[in-house]
């Protein structure tokens, strides 16, 4: 996230966004939310492979995920005309989490703008905007479980939201 961000209530740092502060265009000065590092490494210690998505169209960001310590993992970028959507399905993740995009709106999410039958194939877990992943199970096991069972017992038809655990359920 932004530097400005750091240690203000995640309601401002979406007003930054808005803002336009000028610190949201500093990638090189960019850093984790809070946890965010921590519980990579724990699901990189228990079997998950990481794939970063980001929003620049180079590898750039490589140099600010190692500074602050993230997981070793392929950094998957857009090319010149790709979308989000059209990432995520050519990596095609098992599970795919994405914050909420509260300050640029839903639009840019890349789940919605998949093909049915690429959304299928991936569980989609929905995080508030700059919210980190605190709220996820330490626990890769618990993860997927959670995520499987609300995969298993609900027709994931785009439109219809998560609850408070973050989970889309269809």
């Amino acid at each position: 996230m932004h530097a400005s961000a750091a240690g203000v209530p995640r309601v401002r740092r979406v007003q930054q966004v808005r803002d336009r502060d000028p610190s949201v265009r500093d990638f090189a000065a960019y850093v984790p939310a809070e946890a965010v590092v921590q519980k990579l490494r724990r699901w990189q210690e228990q079997g998950a492979e990481m794939l970063y998505l980001s929003s620049r169209r180079s590898a750039e960001d490589v140099v600010v995920l190692e500074r602050h310590g993230f997981s070793p993992g392929r950094l998957l970028f857009r090319q010149a005309s790709e979308s989000y959507a059209d990432v995520v399905a050519r990596a095609a993740p098992d599970i795919l989490i994405e914050d909420d995009c509260e300050s640029i709106g839903a639009a840019e999410m890349a789940y919605p703008q998949l093909s049915p039958e690429a959304r299928s194939r991936i569980v989609w877990i929905v995080v508030p905007e700059f919210g980190g992943f605190g709220g996820l199970p330490d626990s890769l096991h618990e993860l997927e479980g959670v995520a499987r069972r609300l995969a298993d017992a609900v027709d994931l038809r785009l439109g219809v939201h998560g609850g408070e655990d973050g989970v889309e359920r269809g």
